[in-house]
């Protein structure tokens, strides 16, 4: 029986190490910006798991939605009686309230928004507290009928599921980067049924990067995603796009005013959103809820097309079937709900708001020219695709997502270069005449965060420590023999660095070896009078010996170079790298060490 629990004992102990073996590898394996195999099979997974998510919060809500209104499918919120319309956003906000109140610890912000402070300054790192407070609280939100989308949420609950699979795996920061930006692209696809639009809009607003090894798994993820919403939600359009043709070039002029016009609505969307935050930026979250709650509830009394993601209304606006006063009612309704909800902190999305918004204001520029010029308009549903996809690239500073959104939803190349021309319009329209940025950015910075990404940043975030680090060391005590030196100086092409604890056994200080070598040289080691000066025949302390040397500060395996930059610009003298900085021992492994030339010359500095 002692036997056979020795075997066992010993099979376990090899599997572990095996395990931690391969892990090892992995690590450093990904540490370098051209893991693409790895990459590729991470991002596969990435999109099924944040698929599966999506599918499920769609479900949720969705089914909710059926059962609780009136009629079939999830948008009835028109067919509610005033006293309902009023109760479901009163109600959402109170249980917000009470989410924020007893659950947030602190989380304000959520949506695309939130990944992007995430990967801005936290290496893409995302919580389980986030991701719940996140997946009910936008459920709560849109089965209450507030005017938000469900693709910021979407963005969030794929960008999260990402970073919490490369944290479960302990993947080093550079690839959990990578597969949050799967995890978006994830999102994205099985939202609309657009897989390449979920890769531009990751890479576009998130990684803001185009390089080959986040390209692949993104698309992957992309693919994968899209798969899993077809399998269970089946593959039909978020919208119902009407055949289209654009008349002649005389619709030009047109497109260019729905460029214009549209960009002073992002410009106004933007600028609502700024002031409701700022002047609600005192208030706790709970209280601005309920009172976005009571808002979207008498709004929504008036107008009920407000209420909820509006989908129904974009498509009944495709067809031509509001009038022009009724069109021009909803916007500025939607306009107004959409600002308080975001803007009072509801945890809902803007793609969503900022379709509804664009399709209505391209059927009613259609509209205008049609009747005040004479012009013969092509159907309304092509103006108003064309507003929905300037709306989205001018609001949300993403042009390219925006343009292959609306190709991918009409499967018509027709769409291509008047999609390019209103598109480029209204976004120089809001950024150049209108100094407005990004919608995300806008959120970050009011709530007291900058967002000024650099090239630089971005390729010292593309690098994990473990890729760069110099591993030719040896590690010492302080005091050793004139023969132990002798020996360490003899081994020049093994090691470059002599790590020296101090006389506790802690690891603080680094000296090149070439600095022993030249003590050597200069000293005549082993001379009478240096064994007297050194108080022993045989034995001298590297920490008393004229050379130079440096302080040593942590860093975990799993860190990237802009980590490293960051210690550097606070003090760091040399990096000395550890599987984890926050728990390591003075007995800890040292993988190797890193010097600021070392990332200096990651991005040519």
């Amino acid at each position: 029986m002692t036997f056979l629990c020795s075997v066992v004992y010993a099979l376990i102990n090899s599997f572990k190490n095996k395990i931690s073996k391969w892990t090892e590898q992995t690590q450093f394996r990904l540490a370098t910006p051209d893991a693409l195999l790895q990459l590729a099979v991470l991002g596969l997974l990435t999109g099924i798991i944040s698929g599966i998510v999506i599918v499920l919060f769609r479900l949720l809500v969705e089914e909710t939605q059926d059962l609780l209104l009136p009629g079939n499918g999830s948008e009835g919120y028109e067919r509610l009686s005033m006293g309902m319309r009023f109760l479901f956003p009163v109600v959402a906000g109170v249980l917000l309230a009470f989410l924020f109140y007893k659950y947030s610890k602190g989380i304000r912000v959520l949506g695309i928004a939130r990944v992007m402070e995430r990967m801005a300054y936290h290496q893409g790192y995302m919580t389980i507290r986030g991701f719940c407070i996140q997946f009910v609280g936008a459920a709560i939100a849109m089965i209450g009928g507030h005017s938000v989308g469900r693709e910021g949420p979407h963005v969030y609950l794929g960008g999260a599921a990402g970073s919490l699979f490369g944290q479960f795996l302990k993947l080093p920061n550079n690839s959990i980067r990578t597969l949050v930006a799967s995890g978006v692209a994830a999102a994205i696809a099985a939202s609309f049924n657009t897989p390449l639009a979920g890769v531009i809009f990751a890479l576009e607003v998130i990684m803001m990067e185009y390089t080959l090894a986040s390209f692949v798994p993104v698309m992957l993820a992309a693919v994968s995603a899209t798969a899993v919403s077809n399998i269970v939600l089946g593959s039909s359009p978020a919208f119902g796009i009407p055949d289209f043709a654009i008349a002649s070039f005389a619709e030009f002029p047109i497109i260019i005013l729905l460029g214009l016009v549209v960009g002073a609505a992002a410009a106004l969307f933007n600028q609502m959103l700024e002031t409701i935050s700022i002047r609600a930026k005192g208030i706790q979250i709970w209280w601005r809820v309920i009172t976005a709650g009571v808002l979207v509830a008498l709004i929504g009394l008036v107008v009920p097309e407000v209420l909820g993601v509006g989908y129904d209304t974009v498509n009944a606006t495709m067809f031509g079937a509001y009038s022009f006063l009724t069109l021009v009612t909803i916007l500025f309704a939607k306009l107004f709900a959409t600002s308080i909800c975001i803007g009072l902190g509801v945890p809902g999305g803007m793609i969503g708001p900022a379709f509804f918004m664009g399709a209505l204001i391209g059927a009613i520029v259609s509209l205008i020219a049609a009747y005040f010029f004479g012009v013969d308009a092509s159907d309304m549903g092509f103006y108003a695709l064309l507003g929905m996809g300037a709306m989205v690239g001018a609001s949300l500073q993403a042009p390219l997502a925006a343009l292959t959104a609306i190709m991918e939803l009409t499967y018509n190349p027709g769409i291509i270069m008047p999609g390019m021309l209103t598109i480029v319009i209204a976004q120089l329209t809001a950024s150049v005449m209108f100094k407005k940025q990004s919608l995300f950015v806008s959120m970050l910075k009011n709530n007291g965060l900058d967002y000024d990404i650099s090239p630089a940043m971005q390729v010292l975030r593309g690098v994990g420590a473990a890729s760069v680090l110099d591993n030719k060391i040896i590690r010492v005590t302080p005091v050793i023999t004139q023969e132990k030196a002798i020996e360490l100086v003899a081994d020049a092409d093994k090691f470059n660095w002599i790590l020296i604890n101090d006389d506790t056994g802690k690891l603080t200080t680094l000296m090149p070896l070439s600095e022993l070598a030249k003590f050597i040289q200069t000293s005549a080691l082993g001379s009478v009078e240096l064994k007297e000066e050194m108080g022993h025949e045989n034995e001298f302390n590297l920490l008393e010996i004229p050379a130079n040397r440096m302080q040593l500060t942590p860093l975990s395996l799993r860190a990237n170079l802009q980590q490293a930059h960051e210690k550097f610009i606070n003090g760091a003298e040399v990096l000395f790298v550890v599987f984890n900085e926050k728990t390591a021992q003075d007995s800890s492994r040292v993988y190797g060490i890193i010097t600021k030339a070392m990332v200096d010359a990651s991005y040519k500095i």
